[in-house]
């Protein structure tokens, strides 16, 4: 991690947001540019993870503040991972929730669970989600 620098600023141009999330197979919905650049700026709290200007990773939170905020969008370029960023970007988003009051949780895949479970979270519910027609 000696060249990744972590910070809350997102990218100038995100294009580069858009290609992350096609390297990780993320944009089935299609979304563009503009929509892309919505969801970070309308999230609570979002990290970006930056090598060199290239733009490998980001998680962001939505919350209401208060309560609950829910940790998603987490994810490193595949040419980047097991490294520890996503790791330090999961880190930052939890403090920054725990330091407004607000309980992190989140939705994974069940193959996620023990990556999670190793960050201090438990599995506590179902979770369930319905499509867009």
């Amino acid at each position: 991690m000696k060249h990744i620098r972590l910070t809350t600023e997102p990218p100038a141009n995100f294009n580069l947001l858009k290609e992350l999330y096609e390297a990780l197979g993320w944009n089935s919905l299609q979304l563009t540019v503009k929509e892309l650049e919505a969801m970070c700026c309308q999230s609570w709290y979002a990290v970006y993870a930056y090598d060199h200007g290239r733009l490998i990773g980001m998680g962001r939170v939505i919350s209401d503040g208060v309560i609950t905020g829910i940790v998603c969008g987490l994810g490193v370029h595949p040419d980047f991972q097991s490294k520890g960023i996503g790791a330090a970007i999961l880190g930052q988003l939890i403090e920054h929730c725990e330091q407004h009051r607000v309980i992190p949780q989140l939705m994974c895949t069940e193959g996620l669970e023990a990556y999670y479970e190793k960050h201090g979270f438990t599995k506590f519910t179902i979770g369930m989600t319905r499509m867009r027609t």
